[in-house]
């Protein structure tokens, strides 16, 4: 399958947000996030954009078939983060009352690991006419070889099963205990690759 893959820049951002919010929003941790269907089509998509937007500036955002798919990806450094208060920003600016858009950053935020540096994978979604066709390997798959050449590990969160399997069979492997999201929410699969070879 030929994929064409090339960097997202600014003039990008519209396209990358559609396909990120088609592609996640029915996603368990996205239908936790915005339990109801009508409200999460308006929240949501101002979310990805607050994601993109950030990645956009201080990582890399990866683009698959002009639309079909999109990663982003931040270069991680070793050791604790510093205190941040861009998730309750997040939430005053896109869902005051909503609790869980700052608790999820939270969760994860102590669920990451910090040993090593390594390139995070925020996020990685395929637009459901093209989900299974092979487009989220094709996506990660350059920059883990590059992970590779330059001894760097990876590190996600898988939110459904399916792409955990995805991911392990790209190497990633479980890493810890799965993280339960309260109020009756779905897991989470805190992952991590090695260099390869």
């Amino acid at each position: 399958m030929g994929v064409h893959i090339r960097q997202a820049t600014g003039a990008d951002r519209d396209v990358v947000v559609g396909v990120l919010h088609k592609a996640f929003r029915t996603d368990p941790v996205s239908q936790w996030v915005f339990p109801d269907p009508g409200h999460r089509d308006q929240v949501h998509p101002h979310m990805m954009g607050a994601f993109t937007d950030l990645v956009l500036a201080a990582g890399r955002v990866d683009l698959a078939d002009e639309g079909a798919a999109a990663a982003l990806w931040l270069d991680t450094p070793a050791g604790a983060p510093e205190p941040d208060d861009g998730p309750a920003q997040l939430r005053a600016a896109l869902d005051p009352y909503n609790e869980r858009i700052e608790l999820i950053a939270s969760l994860t935020t102590q669920t990451h690991p910090h040993h090593e540096a390594h390139l995070y994978l925020w996020m990685i979604g395929v637009h459901p006419d093209w989900q299974g066709e092979g487009l989220g390997s094709a996506l990660m798959t350059p920059v883990l070889e590059r992970c590779d050449r330059e001894g760097k590990a990876a590190y996600l969160e898988a939110s459904s099963t399916r792409s955990r399997e995805l991911y392990r069979r790209l190497g990633f492997a479980d890493h810890g205990t799965p993280l339960r999201l309260p109020y009756g929410g779905p897991l989470m699969y805190p992952m991590w690759r090695a260099p390869q070879g």
